[in-house]
């Protein structure tokens, strides 16, 4: 076995019993592992420690910081580097000695590539397949971004579609990271209607500024997205741009059934802006 790398790994947790396991196994060539636990009731601290991972404990307050920022802040980290990673996620062997060679590298933090598991196959396409992430960076120069009034959207205690600004350069990781976020249709539409709620919160906050840390292409890409805001039939035009603009009809039937739901999705975004309208 190779020996460990100085490398500490962050997991937000809760109730990932049927996950976890696999995701300790890929990054068990890590010398510190910490799962972030959020009152798990099926048994996740214990797989955890059993693998070896220290186990620390969240209660959060609904305000910020949440659960990674407050993890990044708090956690007694043994080492300069952090990873990442959520517990339905998986490190490749290719990743892992991308990773290896990156702690020596000339950046402060790195990208990594997801591959999203969808209806028993991968997602090569749908806008979906290249999946940039900044996940590996120096804890000290690296926190998720707090956009005013996402903490009350009702969408959890761990960041979701928050990024990481990050203070000094960044590269991108040969490799690929495999997410298993979605073992069923019905998992999805669960996840994506508490994501909706995040989206529809920052639709009704006005163009804010971007944050000055994002990378400039996110960053270009959101301010794209708030025109796209002001479209009409926007669902239709969101099923659109998966299904032709980004290929996802090269992905078969699961590509269509993906692409319907990001149209689906994009109704939901928009019904409950306005809702949000209506009430203030």
């Amino acid at each position: 076995m190779a020996d460990h790398a100085p490398l500490s790994v962050l997991i937000p947790a809760k109730n990932e019993a049927a996950n976890l396991a696999a995701c300790l196994a890929s990054v068990a060539w890590c010398d510190d592992v910490v799962v972030v636990d959020s009152g798990s009731t099926d048994g996740t601290p214990e797989i955890a420690r059993a693998a070896g991972a220290r186990v620390v404990d969240f209660k959060w307050d609904g305000h910020f910081p949440k659960k990674k920022n407050w993890a990044l802040a708090n956690v007694a980290w043994k080492n300069e580097w952090v990873f990442i990673i959520d517990a339905d996620e998986r490190v490749t062997p290719p990743l892992e000695q991308a990773m290896r060679a990156a702690l020596a590298g000339p950046h402060s933090g790195w990208y990594v590539n997801r591959r999203f598991w969808f209806l028993d196959g991968w997602l090569n396409h749908c806008g979906y397949f290249p999946s940039w992430n900044l996940r590996l960076f120096r804890h000290r120069l690296g926190r998720y971004e707090q956009p005013e009034g996402a903490a009350a959207t009702g969408s959890g205690d761990n960041e979701v579609h928050e990024h990481v600004e990050l203070q000094g350069s960044a590269g991108y990781l040969a490799g690929e990271m495999e997410h298993h976020a979605f073992p069923d249709i019905a998992t999805w539409v669960e996840k994506h209607n508490r994501y909706s709620s995040w989206e529809a919160r920052m639709q009704t906050q006005g163009n804010a500024a971007d944050a000055a840390g994002l990378d400039p292409a996110l960053a270009r890409k959101r301010r794209l997205r708030r025109l796209a805001w002001g479209l009409p039939f926007r669902p239709t035009l969101r099923f659109l741009y998966h299904y032709v603009v980004r290929a996802g009809f090269l992905d078969g039937y699961r590509g269509f059934v993906f692409c319907r739901l990001m149209g689906w999705y994009e109704f939901l975004n928009a019904t409950k802006a306005a809702e949000l309208r209506r009430k203030s």
